[in-house]
């Protein structure tokens, strides 16, 4: 099976230290959800390609060598002259990561519909984030999901700063749970999602089966942060994993490379929902441990849930 990442690849700039009150050092890592899935799934042995709007300018050039580096196919992306899009990142005392956004004008906004590839029905094309809700191009990446013959699975990945409006947000996102939901397909998003979208921080697991049902979706996954994740089924029936105890350095791409994990091995058996979970939350696991986004290898996970 070939998996196609379709979404953002972006520079996330974190702080590393203050010199004086003039000046102060950051460091540049290639980030974007879609991106983090695209590396994680590589490292874990996927035949990976990338369908992302990569720039000409000396960022965009560190995003291919990154994708390049993890083994990432990028026969797919696109290039454009579009400056590459920047996140801001700031670190809480636990290390959770909040963003905010540049992103006017950039090259994951601008899609136009030829960009867009046709798949096959034995791929499997998994999208999301800020680029699907965002900018001119995002009708089009919808109109290309729709019609998409591929297996889908959708992660929300909901950024408030980046489109402050619920409602509108909602509209969005439930469009593009319809699409997936027309080739029974899954998806994602973390309970801190649900409750931003819904404005509800009550049973998040009650919304994912009223949205998988409305959909037509395969299942609902969300991820529950420390108490693990759970899938929820249109039917009501519940499969949940628990977390892991780790010291957390910070939370980049925690659930970008849940999803590898999970997909990597859901992909090669469907039967088996309940180890396919284990292995995403492992996954996620091992990469909050690390500065960045910086997923396990496949013979990394496997020696950690040994």
């Amino acid at each position: 099976m070939r998996f196609v990442v379709c979404g953002e690849a972006l520079i996330d700039l974190m702080p590393e230290e203050v010199i004086s009150p003039e000046e102060s050092r950051w460091i540049a890592r290639s980030g974007g959800g879609p991106l983090n899935s695209a590396a994680a799934l590589s490292r874990l042995g996927q035949d990976t390609y990338f369908l992302g709007r990569l720039s000409s300018d000396a960022f965009g050039d560190q995003l291919r060598s990154h994708l390049e580096a993890a083994g990432v196919n990028l026969e797919l992306a696109v290039d454009t002259d579009d400056p590459t899009s920047v996140a801001v990142v700031s670190l809480d005392g636990e290390g959770k990561a909040s963003y905010t956004f540049h992103f006017d004008g950039t090259s994951n906004f601008n899609w136009k519909p030829e960009e867009f590839p046709t798949l096959e029905a034995d791929d499997w094309l998994h999208f999301g984030s800020i680029g699907s809700v965002l900018g001119p191009g995002a009708r089009h990446m919808l109109d290309f999901v729709s019609r998409t013959e591929a297996a889908i699975s959708f992660d929300i990945n909901v950024r408030p700063s980046t489109l402050p409006d619920r409602a509108e947000y909602f509209r969005l996102v439930s469009d593009l749970m319809a699409a997936v939901g027309r080739g029974a397909g899954i998806v994602k998003a973390s309970d801190e999602d649900i409750a931003w979208l819904v404005d509800d921080e009550e049973n998040p697991l009650g919304y994912a089966q009223a949205w998988a049902e409305e959909y037509g979706l395969a299942m609902f996954i969300v991820t529950l942060g420390p108490d693990g994740v759970a899938a929820v089924r249109p039917d009501g029936r519940v499969v949940q994993v628990p977390g892991h105890k780790v010291e957390v350095v910070d939370t980049v791409g925690a659930g970008d490379t849940f999803m590898a994990g999970f997909l990597s091995a859901y992909a090669d058996d469907p039967s088996d929902l309940e180890g396919a979970l284990e292995r995403g939350a492992a996954a996620a696991a091992i990469v909050v441990t690390r500065q960045g986004a910086k997923p396990p290898t496949s013979a990394e996970l496997d020696d950690y849930l040994a």
